[in-house]
């Protein structure tokens, strides 16, 4: 397995809050803020954690699907509208469904690697909520391959991982899996309302195992084997990281003490016109996870927290058997057993997750290096968990599609 041949730093991580369902200024009957204000808000605060557009080399944006969410492509060209002082400097736009955020950061990493930039700003944002749920699946369903999208399910993301559900029941017992699932949930509520940014921050639900259980699957209503409590909800929102050489780290004046290093990298892809093929396995998140740990020299033991890409509970469940903390099938009873939970044995999505923070698509593997960069340098707040010393390691999973495309990382509070 290569090694990073240079050191590369990650620091300033900002993210806007994740604006849908559950947020008290969420309304759809009123405007709510367009792209351009996500993606300045972002990039506007990094850039005043690192002293302004004239240290940056690039911009790197990871989006989605802006172009039908919100009729607008060509994201490089609103580098300029964040700072008049970034016009005229490189700026590219990459995709990988969910996993843009994590393209965007592995972009970043790769130019300093390159000795093309000694700054980059990432960005990754997402503005889905300029259409009806109903609609909006139609969109999100170009994340997976798009000529099945007549023989799915109306909700077809939703559906495509309700699938991978229902055969963990069949295969391990449904009461047994909804105990983890339910748990699942229970762990990103309860981290997301320690997180002001997060978009179930004001869930005050007391008992949130009853919520959970409130409801069944009912293929009548929903889809056949998930309910809505196990799905990341519509989110807006954006987040913004800087990486950086050590010589960049020198040029923004940020002191080690406030940064992070990438430690090892995976990035693997799929067929996407291929039925996954295990049903019961992230085959692609468990190849892209190893190679991150392998190039990084360290094993999952040494993980003190992981942001995982929980679009779906089951995702969830399922990532911890791909990562080799549970054999397979014993991944809901792990999760039951409190084992993920923020004072675990790993725990994971301290802000919440995908399903507790949100999930503005493009700008999810982005918020995950930022909550990383947080919980490393103690800049976490209410969210902050308590690291071992033989734990200094954390790692984010970013998933794009049905485990189709997976960025993997680990990093290490820089020294």
């Amino acid at each position: 397995m290569k090694k990073l041949r240079k050191k590369v730093y990650l620091t300033a991580g900002y993210n806007t809050i994740s604006l849908g369902t559950g947020r008290s200024e969420f309304n759809p009957k009123k405007p709510m803020p367009g792209i351009e204000h996500y993606i300045s808000e972002a990039g506007q605060n990094t850039l005043k954690k690192i002293g302004g557009p004239d240290k940056v080399d690039e911009i790197v944006v990871g989006n989605f699907m802006a172009a039908r969410f919100n009729k607008q492509a060509h994201l490089g060209g609103f580098s300029g509208m964040i700072d008049k002082g970034l016009e005229f400097k490189p700026a590219t736009r990459v995709e990988g469904a969910c996993a843009s955020g994590g393209l965007s950061v592995l972009t970043g990493i790769k130019n300093i690697m390159a000795d093309f930039s000694d700054v980059v700003l990432s960005l990754g944002v997402e503005v889905q909520n300029s259409m009806k749920a109903i609609y909006g699946a139609d969109v999100l369903a170009g994340a997976g391959w798009f000529q099945k999208r007549k023989n799915g399910h109306a909700y077809f993301f939703p559906g495509q991982f309700s699938d991978r559900a229902g055969a963990y029941y069949e295969k391990y017992g449904f009461d047994y899996t909804r105990k983890g699932l339910g748990q699942w949930f229970v762990n990103a509520i309860e981290n997301a309302r320690l997180c002001p940014t997060a978009q179930e921050h004001e869930n005050k639900v007391p008992d949130l195992h009853a919520l959970y259980n409130s409801r069944k699957p009912d293929g009548r209503f929903f889809v056949d084997d998930l309910t809505v409590f196990d799905c990341s909800k519509v989110s807006d929102g954006a987040s913004a990281i800087a990486i950086v050489s050590e010589e960049g780290l020198e040029r923004i004046g940020v002191s080690k003490e406030q940064a992070v290093e990438v430690m090892g990298v995976g990035h693997r892809v799929r067929n996407i016109t291929q039925d996954p093929p295990n049903m019961v396995e992230l085959t692609t998140i468990k190849k892209a996870a190893h190679d991150a740990l392998e190039m990084a020299g360290i094993t999952i033991d040494q993980l003190g927290t992981i942001e995982t890409h929980d679009c779906f509970s089951i995702a969830g469940i399922l990532a911890t058997e791909a990562l080799g903390y549970a054999e397979p099938g014993k991944g809901a009873g792990f999760v039951a057993e409190g084992n993920t939970s923020r004072e675990g044995k790993i725990p994971m999505n301290t802000t919440g997750g995908l399903i507790g923070w949100g999930h503005p698509t493009g700008g999810t593997g982005v918020h995950m290096a930022v909550t990383v960069w947080e919980q490393l340098t103690g800049n976490a707040g209410n969210a902050q968990i308590k690291f071992n010393e033989d734990k200094p390691y954390a790692m984010s999973i970013n998933m794009g599609g049905d485990d189709v495309t997976v960025v993997a990382m680990v990093y290490k509070k820089a020294q």
